[in-house]
């Protein structure tokens, strides 16, 4: 993701799976693009005005996931893997072509959509990469105890995630802090998305979760966890909270580069806070890569950032 170049696929990639709330199987075209364009997801079961921007500007909902919409109506729910396999692939610029109104679950990670991506190959765009990169730290505090701020760094982006489920014997209090330049990301790519027992059926009777099962989320009931195989990691549940904030934060439009903590955040949060980020220009600077890959010590190469089981 750090490379001084824009990336884009080498080739069109295909796949299908069911939407985790709508229910309904969706056919995928990743095709590559042009420096530049950014990451645009386009309905094809729409006539016209079909093309919705990735970008924070466009969150419609956040609730238990992040849908985008563009002027006209049309619009794409539970983007936020899809979107932290290309952050962390390091992908800038494609069009994800989809015949429906939701991102494929797939098994609740980004584990597959980093593998198609890895499979397909990379291409080098003439384009170089853009960051954003904060001059002072941003906080944003919720009445409920929620929190989130960012931090200058010079050269990368590292998360620190605080998940606390007081109430449930297995999840508890969960930390995390990841270095998205110097860390190995498997644990982070592999964290499925999951939810309590108990929280089944309200989630229901919201009009969500009519593709959810055992296959593409962890359930939890008490100090159990009801999947075959159980937990990928020790720390899945707050991975997982880590990798749908990456993937809400390639909604900025470029890399941001500086240290966050968050503590009991979501899609809801995140949203807010890229809004406070970008509502002055004081608060950041875009400078191509450059003048950064020059000063990186240490770039992990493609092919040893993850390491994707078949």
């Amino acid at each position: 993701m750090w490379e001084k170049n824009q990336l884009t696929l080498k080739k069109e990639a295909n796949f299908s799976g069911i939407g985790l709330h709508s229910g309904i199987k969706v056919k995928v075209t990743l095709e590559p693009a042009n420096s530049n364009s950014g990451i645009v997801f386009k309905r094809t079961d729409l006539e016209k005005d079909n093309e919705i921007v990735a970008n924070f500007k466009n969150v419609s909902s956040a609730k238990l996931c992040t849908k985008i919409q563009n002027s006209s109506g049309a619009s794409v729910s539970t983007i936020e893997h899809l979107m932290a396999a290309f952050y962390i692939c390091g992908i800038d610029n494609i069009i994800v072509n989809l015949n429906g109104p939701e991102v494929p679950i797939m098994d609740g990670s980004a584990k597959d959509f980093v593998k198609i991506i890895k499979d397909c190959g990379f291409k080098v765009l003439e384009g170089k990469r853009k960051f954003v990169r904060v001059k002072n730290k941003i906080e944003l505090k919720t009445e409920d105890g929620k929190l989130i701020n960012i931090k200058p760094s010079n050269q990368t982006l590292d998360v620190k995630f605080t998940l606390n489920y007081e109430k449930n014997p297995l999840i508890k209090t969960q930390t995390n802090k990841i270095d998205f330049i110097n860390k190995n990301l498997n644990e982070i790519i592999d964290a499925r998305t999951f939810c309590l027992y108990e929280d089944i059926e309200i989630i229901k009777s919201m009009g969500l979760a009519k593709g959810g099962s055992l296959d593409n989320a962890i359930v939890v009931q008490g100090d159990k966890v009801l999947n075959k195989g159980g937990l990928r990691s020790k720390k899945e549940f707050v991975n997982h909270k880590i990798l749908d904030l990456v993937g809400d934060f390639m909604l900025s439009g470029a890399r941001v580069i500086g240290s966050i903590e968050c503590i009991h955040g979501g899609h809801a949060l995140t949203n807010e806070f890229l809004k406070k980020i970008f509502s002055s220009k004081n608060n950041y600077d875009v400078v191509e890569s450059q003048s950064l890959v020059t000063n990186v010590r240490k770039i992990i190469p493609l092919n040893k950032r993850f390491a994707v089981n078949a």
